[in-house]
């Protein structure tokens, strides 16, 4: 079983092949490229450096959403691109739980937050407990304040990571009034050997969609869209 994983959901772009045994080859970029520059050769780069060959690839994971507007819908093209011209399967996976998959095996309960904007978070809440990776509560956007409020009821400690870290974290820092901490650097961004490791998972329960079919989920309205609903109810209510 052989998975070509995309991530160009947030600031990170990432892409890598993975089988069951290891990661064949990962390259991941964050330095304020845009992913439209950098996803193709990236993906070109790890094909001819790891000796590989496309079209042996048994399907492509993408992490689906939530994320950046433009940055789901470069890696969702691309996945649908290179899955129709394939013949392949996309496995679409959620953002926040690949996010969270970085930190496998933690006894602690693991939250991401990716800054939304607006003063919210694309967020969830994740454990593994006898290594079983669990969807505490599934990927939404909402205020910092909320999902730390969730937490602490929760009474756990956790582990933070995610872009969201950088802009909230003196926020958290304030709030949180259970033990909690941040991942390490290593660990704390999107990372494609992660969406293509938990696809593994999602393949094996059948969770695969085709080519044709395959969309992001935003889970918000685009600013675009936002301000036309704006103009139009100004316009209704004059």
């Amino acid at each position: 079983m052989k998975i070509l994983a995309i991530d160009s959901s947030g600031l990170v772009a990432s892409v890598a092949i993975v089988t069951e045994e290891k990661v064949l080859a990962e390259y991941t970029v964050n330095n304020k490229k845009t992913h439209s520059q950098t996803l193709l050769p990236m993906l070109d780069e790890i094909v001819r450096l790891s000796d590989q060959e496309l079209n042996e690839i048994d399907a492509i994971a993408v992490a689906g959403g939530p994320g950046s507007f433009t940055g789901l819908r470069i890696g969702s093209s691309t996945a649908k691109g290179l899955g129709l011209a394939l013949n392949k399967p996309i496995i679409n996976i959620p953002t926040v739980d690949a996010l969270a998959y970085n930190l496998y095996g933690t006894d602690r309960l693991i939250c991401p937050v990716m800054d939304a904007r607006r003063n919210q978070v694309y967020t969830g809440i994740y454990e593994f407990p006898g290594d079983e990776f669990t969807v505490v509560m599934p990927q939404k956007a909402v205020g910092v304040a909320d999902i730390a409020e969730e937490l602490n009821l929760l009474g756990r400690e956790v582990i933070f990571l995610g872009d969201g870290v950088e802009v909230h974290g003196e926020k958290l820092r304030e709030i949180m009034t259970v033990p909690f901490c941040f991942a390490p650097v290593h660990l704390s961004k999107q990372r494609a050997a992660a969406v293509g490791a938990l696809g593994m998972l999602y393949y094996g329960k059948g969770l695969t969609e085709s080519a044709d079919d395959h969309e992001p989920v935003y889970l918000r309205l685009s600013q675009a869209e936002r301000e036309l609903m704006e103009k139009r109810s100004s316009k209704s209510d004059s």
